[in-house]
């Protein structure tokens, strides 16, 4: 199958607007943990748009400054900087954070960035974090064409196994910005060069993961879905109307924690992805707000702190994928 026979995928599969309904099944996470919490850092870092890169002009999305139209043509250098302080100080710090309290997060991350800074996918790897793809370039896929969207996918794919120390491929992905097409083509792409594809996350419909038919091997086969997380994300500092404090985003994510937490305790348990990027939390004047996020859950009982691949794994074994044929 062809990159362009796969524009007839645009709307598959159908809306599932039902889910679970009221009452959700019980993942059974490990040791009774009454809720798992993902820790996700995008790492977009010299992946992004930018004259540098060979665009048409820099990066104008999620910025201190606010959104701005870069002239075409012209390097923005304090963009550029902005970014660069997520590869040079934010990322370490945050993964300060976490290794520091024993807690193995999920990277998203994007395959130029990795190659610009080696050593953070080095370190990912090496304090037992997981890499999942957030693709070759953090830019807009919304719109492109099918055969460019493959190119991209396999570059993606070729760019980890140089980075990664052991030549892991990842087995989770994430866009942010998808195209209609982007679910089919990874599969499709994964599929051809025998690779693992555990999950897909560019959805946001649930608090747990939930199946599809495999858009490539159809009804027979499933893609499990991880769902991910704009509200209990960092890039709300950067929209209005979003978090005007680090403790502003505190209390949101807290105020899921606990909703969730509760739920769990009464039979109903779930999990969190709380989203974070190196240049934004990792920021001093925001990074207490994750420090002491970090240090509550901690201070519970029965939480289960996990990467995706871990949630993903657990969900299969608990809940193989059934065949929609009938």
């Amino acid at each position: 199958m062809s990159a362009t026979d796969l524009d007839y995928l645009t709307s598959y599969p159908p809306r599932d607007l039902a889910g679970y309904g009221r009452f959700p099944p019980n993942p059974n996470w490990p040791n009774g943990a009454k809720i798992a919490v993902n820790f996700v850092i995008n790492y977009e870092e010299g992946g992004e748009n930018s004259v540098d890169n060979g665009d048409r002009q820099a990066e104008s999305n999620l910025q201190e400054t606010g959104p701005r139209a870069p002239l075409a043509g012209e390097r923005d250098l304090p963009m550029e900087s902005q970014f660069e302080y997520g590869a040079r100080r934010g990322l370490w710090r945050l993964l300060n954070l976490f290794e520091k309290h024993g807690i193995r997060i999920t990277v998203y991350a994007v395959g130029k960035a990795y190659e610009a800074q080696p050593e953070i996918a080095k370190a990912c790897e090496e304090g037992g974090h997981e890499t999942a793809s957030h693709c070759y370039r953090w830019i807009n896929y919304t719109q492109m064409d099918a055969a460019s969207e493959e190119k991209l996918i396999r570059q993606a794919i070729d760019s980890f196994r140089k980075t990664s120390p052991s030549q892991r491929v990842p087995v989770g992905w994430y866009y942010g910005r998808p195209s209609p097409r982007s679910r089919a083509l990874v599969c499709k792409v994964y599929r051809e060069l025998g690779l693992e594809l555990l999950y897909q996350s560019d959805t946001y419909a649930d608090d747990l993961p939930y199946w599809i038919p495999d858009p490539i091997g159809g009804p027979e086969e499933g893609l499990l879905l991880v769902p991910y997380t704009y509200d209990a994300n960092d890039f709300k500092f950067y929209i209005a109307p979003g978090f005007a404090s680090s403790m502003a985003y505190y209390e949101h994510i807290k105020n899921a924690f606990d909703t969730l937490y509760e739920e769990g305790q009464n039979g109903q348990p779930s999990f969190m992805t709380v989203a974070l990027h190196a240049r934004m939390l990792g920021r001093p004047g925001r990074f207490p707000a994750i420090k002491q996020f970090v240090e509550y859950i901690k201070s519970k009982p029965n939480v289960w702190i996990a990467t995706r691949e871990d949630i993903a794994r657990h969900w299969i074994l608990q809940y193989p994928y059934k065949s929609t044929q009938v």
